[in-house]
């Protein structure tokens, strides 16, 4: 069965028209990290690709697509997370949302909810703010 995400659509313009300033209710943050997309078609891939986080709320992520997304259909993201878990483990962040807006360079998903992992040894090290990062010989 095909899971197909609720859009919800205002009708009301006097609503519109004095909230047009800043409708987000969550603080977003600029975090440009390599994102890789997964739309889902019930349980099978119907389209995959990769982007870049524009910015990220604890509500929505922004990021940029390699072609247009489908509004309304369900979509997992992955990006690396650029902090390290007890400043040596390297973690992704696995994104579970809907497409809410979409355009040909990127797309808003709404996250309906989100995990940390965390990678494996194979990975390269993210490196941290301020901090230089020597791999062993």
């Amino acid at each position: 069965m095909r899971r197909r995400c609720r859009v919800i659509e205002i009708q009301n313009e006097s609503f519109l028209r004095s909230n047009e300033r800043e409708r987000r209710g969550k603080r977003r943050f600029e975090i440009e990290q390599e994102v890789r997309y997964k739309m889902l078609y019930g349980q099978r891939i119907a389209e995959t690709g990769n982007g870049k986080t524009l910015n990220i709320s604890s509500g929505g992520v922004w990021f940029s697509t390699e072609s247009m997304l489908t509004t309304g259909m369900p979509v997992e993201l992955s990006m690396t997370w650029p902090v390290l878990l007890n400043d040596n483990c390297p973690m992704k962040l696995m994104i579970y949302g809907c497409v809410v807006r979409s355009n040909e360079s990127g797309a808003a998903v709404a996250i309906e909810r989100y995990e940390f992992r965390t990678q494996g040894r194979n990975y390269p090290p993210v490196p941290h703010p301020g901090f230089e990062v020597q791999m062993p010989n």
